[in-house]
């Protein structure tokens, strides 16, 4: 019997958006921290790489100047729309996420993406080197040493306090990222390998590759 589907243009399997930040990372990294990873592990991964989404929810560092942030609200309203447009050419959708103020707007979008009937998801890529390389320390520092090594300013790295998110959540709630730490750095970055980043460069992106192969959404729409 023949197929007497209108043609039209072909679908592709996957999109996926790389989901940043514009914010502060202490005196030696740049404001597009989050983004460049972002951008690095997407770039690595099967399906149609869209142009990143750079502004996120960075409240908490606003105090400190190069800080631009659009809210969860917002967010969580650009996402939905994002996911909506893309479903009409693209069979599923992927958020790859490098920061963690956006995880409140992704899970309410993508959760309601779902409930729309559109396989969307999102992953985080996780950047610390422990519990304690909280922001713009080791891990982010040594991931930027390997995806754009100009961006790195060395020689004004510092070190801020380095306590476990629990024991700085209530302070930094109450009067964000300058309550707990006057030059916007939770860790310490000095000491960061270029050669180790590049290895813990290469782990997110085969443990993104491998999330997106099994595909399986949690009840929160999250890959793992």
């Amino acid at each position: 019997m023949p197929n007497d589907r209108p043609a039209g243009p072909a679908r592709e399997p996957l999109a996926v958006i790389p989901v940043g930040s514009t914010e502060q990372h202490g005196p030696h990294l740049p404001t597009t921290t989050d983004t460049r990873i972002a951008e690095a592990v997407a770039a690595a991964l099967p399906g149609r790489v869209l142009p990143a989404l750079a502004y996120g929810s960075s409240g908490e560092h606003q105090a400190f100047a190069g800080t631009v942030s659009i809210g969860t609200p917002v967010l969580t309203s650009v996402l939905t729309e994002l996911g909506r447009s893309l479903t009409h050419w693209a069979d599923r959708i992927l958020f790859v996420n490098a920061h963690g103020g956006n995880v409140g707007a992704l899970t309410d979008a993508t959760v309601l993406l779902r409930r729309e009937g559109r396989d969307a998801a999102w992953y985080a890529c996780p950047t610390a080197a422990d519990p304690t390389d909280l922001h713009a320390g080791l891990g982010e520092t040594e991931l930027m040493l390997a995806i754009e090594p100009a961006s790195v300013d060395r020689a004004a790295a510092e070190a801020g306090p380095r306590r476990p998110l629990a024991e700085l959540l209530p302070r930094l709630r109450a009067g964000g990222m300058a309550a707990v730490s006057a030059s916007g750095v939770l860790g310490d970055p000095r000491g960061a390998d270029p050669d180790r980043g590049a290895r813990r460069l290469a782990a997110l992106i085969a443990a993104a590759a491998a999330a997106v192969a099994r595909w399986e959404p949690d009840n929160r729409g999250r890959l793992r």
